[in-house]
């Protein structure tokens, strides 16, 4: 069990001291800053403001409503009124687990009178192991998770799942989020004998990577870029990029920050075999892998011994293909290698791993060979019972040795063009002295990302806790309260309400950084409740809702609109975790580079879509035609769009058919021929409501005249699309009539909004 709280290192600086230097305002020499920098919100001391009054108390359920309704009475802005239960309960289901409720939780919540009762579904919907598939798939979107490469080749990464799934089981554990931050920036520094803190690194092991590009030094800085960027604007909410080249034109950040904070990562590299055992279980596979390899030294040598013409080969054909210093380097003494070497000699080792396959070099030897390496491999294969298992592993990263190579200021970012030497450090304009790196005896590393771990994770950070609250309250609202996520710059939006950001923030901090705690308030709340209904005088003084008069009906993502169509049918397959699963893609669709291993049970391809595989360079289509973001970068906010291929896919997916296939026949199974018994249950498995009279009334007209025109192209030839099972009495037209109805709920603006 990882403990929740780490004592921070006599020789990591205090959060005092780490902080004091700008909260105190001490007076400065060449001052770099201006003082809109200096006096700029996002920099200030979390402070707990006191909550406001209010004049409309029936609307105030907890603070957040007083600071909310507090802005609205300044503007003359009528609260919004409360959502209806149904919807409500909708929304609550979408926004947590990203499911709809079935019939029986609908009708459980409408007989609840407590006026806790809404408490109650939240308090459920938060212990469901669910919620992390949801919620994960935010953080995932942060973090560009993807299972492969990326660039040209965009090779598999076997393991990147375990990340995936850590994620998850994270939200669902409800982990401390100072806890949940350290365990990626540092894990394997901090708790190296804890399996989830080794797969909690591959935050940073997620760079997209160009595996054979020739130029080593420019490709180990590009990814260098990647963790820098992808951190400050993750943990931070600042965009860092622009500091790569030169001092932020608008933020406080000067180009000596940028690499200050990329020291951090000077010494790292990825790992992508991570030995998932504790301290004993890998004592024990390590004793039996001696044995293996003593048995079998001999049979192992002479293999070695075929292959060594071919390795020597492919190891020249690599060398010739890098610059002249880094084959000069690789030519070299092992023992004459910097620390900056050692990380270039490990790229290169990394790349050999894919040209040096045992299968690849058999496929190279003359005839004879191969004959005696068929004798050889028999012989290796006797042994197979001394082979302990193999362990599960997992991809991260780690840092090569204690001592880190060099960082330098980098003129236009570029690897060829150093200036300065910095060491690690922070913002300068909240802590200008170089970091204290602790000294970590328990493990062969620098030391430097825990110091980076400790700092982010700090709860006198003005801004770590104060980006995570503002996320929670975006995917909850489909707006934060600073309306850019990943920038709380002097470019991006300011906030709308900062003295509630700052209540948040406090409240955040003192409830152990709990995620949980952050989702019941914001819920509890009228202003999460209210109805989203237009009202024109509101929208004539607040036509973005900034001032939240109303819940923002929000589209479905595209992740959330295939699992509801899954659920409604009753297909949706619950397996949690393990390697992401492949899809159907849609007829015509090529291939990707890579490959896309469509399982042969269809079960398997219906699991959520969380774990649907994210192929970088082809995201699945579905998804990507629903603004499923790029995975080269993090993303705070997903694009929104409303255009043709979404409406057509829907309409024509061979998938959607089937969906629609599997809701009509969950339908017809129940109601056979109680044709208005069978559009309730539709519309209640869809909306979670019943029809009203007038749409009662035009679905039984469709029905009749869908079944006629389907009747005449049967008698024409043509084929129905017709759920699994027909009932008794049920006539094939009629059945695929059905079907085209529950088609048409599925692509409803009621069942893809949360409302």
């Amino acid at each position: 069990m990882i403990p929740t709280r780490v004592a921070l290192p006599s020789t990591v600086l205090t959060a005092g001291l780490m902080f004091a230097v700008f909260s105190a305002g001490a007076p400065r020499t060449e001052d770099p800053f201006t003082e809109r920098q200096r006096s700029y919100w996002a920099f200030q001391r979390v402070q707990r403001p006191a909550v406001p009054e209010a004049r409309r108390r029936d609307r105030l359920r907890n603070p957040v409503d007083a600071f909310i309704v507090h802005k609205l009475e300044e503007k003359q802005i009528e609260p919004g009124e409360p959502a209806d239960k149904v919807t409500l309960l909708r929304r609550a289901y979408f926004d947590l687990i990203g499911l709809p409720p079935t019939p029986q939780n609908v009708d459980a919540f409408l007989q609840d009178n407590d006026p806790d009762a809404f408490a109650g579904v939240v308090d459920r919907l938060l212990a469901s192991p669910l919620y992390g598939e949801r919620w994960g798939r935010h953080w995932l979107d942060l973090a560009r998770y993807a299972e492969s490469e990326g660039f040209k080749s965009d090779e598999t990464r076997p393991n990147a799942w375990r990340y995936r799934d850590y994620v998850i089981q994270s939200f669902n554990q409800d982990k401390p989020y100072d806890l949940f931050i350290k365990e990626q920036i540092a894990g394997d520094e901090l708790w190296p004998d804890h399996v989830d803190a080794l797969i909690a690194t591959a935050f940073n092991r997620n760079f997209p990577d160009e595996t054979n590009a020739a130029n080593l030094r420019q490709r180990r800085q590009e990814i260098l870029h990647d963790m820098t960027d992808t951190v400050g604007a993750t943990f931070l909410g600042l965009t860092y990029g622009c500091a790569k080249c030169h001092d932020h034109k608008f933020d406080p950040i000067r180009q000596k920050d940028y690499y200050r904070l990329q020291a951090f990562f000077a010494n790292t590299a990825e790992d992508d075999d991570i030995i998932l055992l504790g301290a004993e279980d890998r004592r024990e596979y390590e004793a039996g892998l001696a044995e293996w390899e003593e048995a079998t030294k001999d049979t192992r040598a002479r293999i070695e011994e075929l292959f060594h013409p071919a390795k020597e080969k492919a190891w020249e054909h690599q060398v010739a293909r890098r610059a002249p210093e880094t084959r000069v380097m690789l030519r070299g003494p092992l023992a004459a290698q910097s620390p900056y070497d050692r990380q270039i000699y490990r790229k290169h080792l990394w790349e050999m791993r894919f040209l040096n396959t045992e299968a690849r070099l058999a496929r190279g030897l003359e005839d004879e060979q191969k004959e005696e390496y068929e004798r050889l491999r028999a012989q290796l294969d006797a042994f197979d019972h001394l082979h302990p298992s193999e362990p599960p592993r997992a991809t991260g990263v780690r840092d090569i040795g204690r001592q880190a190579p060099p960082t330098h200021i980098l003129g236009v970012g570029s690897h060829e063009a150093p200036g300065e030497e910095v060491r690690p450090g922070f913002l300068t304009i909240l802590d200008p002295e170089p970091a204290e790196i602790p000294h970590l005896p328990h493990v062969e590393s620098s030391g430097r990302r825990s110091a980076l771990a400790h700092w982010l994770a700090d709860p006198e950070n003005p801004l770590t806790p104060r980006v995570m609250v503002n996320r929670i309250w975006h995917y909850h609202f489909g707006r934060g309260i600073v309306a850019t996520p990943s920038d709380f710059g002097l470019m991006g939006e300011p906030p709308t309400h900062p003295e509630l950001l700052d209540w948040l923030t406090d409240e955040f901090i003192k409830s152990g950084w709990s995620i949980k705690h952050m989702h019941r308030l914001i819920m509890n709340s009228a202003t999460y409740q209210q109805s989203s209904a237009y009202r024109d005088d509101a929208h004539r003084a607040d036509p973005l809702n900034r001032l939240f008069w109303r819940f923002r009906p929000q589209r479905l993502e595209g992740e959330v609109i295939r699992d509801a169509a899954l659920a409604v049918a009753g297909m949706l397959h619950r397996q949690m975790g393990g390697p992401g699963v492949f899809p159907p893609l849609p007829e015509g669709a090529p291939t990707p580079r890579g490959g896309w291993d469509t399982p042969d049970d269809a079960k398997d391809a219906q699991r959520r879509s969380v774990y649907v595989f994210v192929r970088r360079n082809a995201r699945y289509p579905m998804l990507l035609a629903f603004d499923m973001p790029d995975t080269h970068e993090s993303c705070a906010r997903r694009t929104v769009t409303t255009t043709a291929p979404q409406a057509l896919l829907m309409l024509n997916n061979d998938q959607f058919l089937g969906w629609a296939r599997g809701f009509a026949g969950r339908v017809l199974e129940t109601n056979g021929t109680d044709w208005g018994g069978g559009i309730s249950d539709a519309y209640t498995l869809a909306f979670s409501r019943e029809p009203d009279g007038w749409e009662k009334d035009k679905a039984l007209t469709f029905l009749d005249e869908q079944e006629r025109l389907i009747a005449e192209r049967q008698e024409n030839g043509g084929t129905l699309a017709l759920p699994a099972v027909i009932p008794e009495g049920v006539s094939e037209p009629r059945a695929a009539a059905f079907v085209d109805f529950c088609h048409t709920l599925l692509n409803s603006n009621e069942f893809v909004f949360r409302y």
